[in-house]
């Protein structure tokens, strides 16, 4: 299906690897969900994760964000709507750019056994949501794992964040907090230098008061993944915004 990101304002990330709520009519509540993660996340159980989504939220827009080229298949490029790929600013050059090159290398070795045989160039475009990426918590297993040793200043992700519109011509930029709850400042400087391209928080928002902070603030989509593994109210907290 086609994502309307002007009308997304809550989205909810799911990690494959971990258990997934006995009911998952709870996404009826969320514009969208992605699903991905890098510790013990395979294409089966991403596979998996991305079809329970869709057989109980049919109209709820899905999108991987594979960590690897092998969470990525021809069964996995089909069930979900984009597959969301990260250029990551602060990370190391494999975050930023290697990953990329991984993953457009093996798409251009197996064409067709990954999109099949009427598979095109342009069916790859459609598939690809491209977001720049700025990671704030330098604690996070996210930092780790992406070589993220310094977080930015503020006036440098406003610079990502113009880069992203005006150079790289991202639809997205995302300022992930993961697991920590940021504040409104780095979101604030980013919505200042943004006109087109939609600006995503995710990080420690538990509650709608938090949720509607981060909206108020100029994000244009609040991004809600551990407590939706972990607390089922605070995450229900979450949808009700003003926004």
């Amino acid at each position: 299906m086609t994502i309307e990101w002007p009308a997304i304002t809550h989205i909810t990330k799911i990690d494959p690897a971990k258990p997934l709520p006995a009911d998952l009519g709870v996404l009826e509540h969320t514009d969208l969900v992605i699903v991905g993660g890098s510790d013990d996340v395979t294409e089966e159980n991403a596979l998996t994760t991305i079809q329970e989504v869709v057989d109980s939220v049919p109209e709820i827009p899905v999108l991987q964000e594979p960590y690897s080229s092998q969470h990525v298949s021809v069964e996995t490029i089909a069930a979900v709507d984009q597959l969301f790929v990260p250029a990551i600013y602060n990370g190391d050059q494999t975050h930023f750019v290697g990953k990329h090159l991984q993953m457009f290398t093996q798409l251009s070795s197996d064409f067709e056994g990954l999109l099949g045989q009427s598979g095109s160039m342009a069916s790859i475009a459609e598939k690809i949501c491209a977001v720049g990426y700025v990671i704030q918590n330098t604690d996070s297993r996210a930092a780790s794992t992406a070589g993220v040793t310094e977080s930015l200043s503020l006036d440098e992700v406003r610079g990502a964040a113009l880069a992203t519109e005006v150079f790289y011509d991202f639809p997205l930029f995302y300022v992930e907090y993961s697991g920590q709850f940021g504040g409104t400042t780095a979101v604030n400087a980013a919505a200042t230098v943004l006109g087109e391209t939609r600006l995503l928080y995710g990080g420690g928002i538990d509650s709608g008061q938090k949720a509607n902070a981060v909206l108020s603030a100029g994000a244009d989509a609040i991004v809600v993944g551990d407590c939706f593994h972990e607390d089922r109210d605070a995450y229900r907290q979450t949808t009700r915004v003003d926004h």
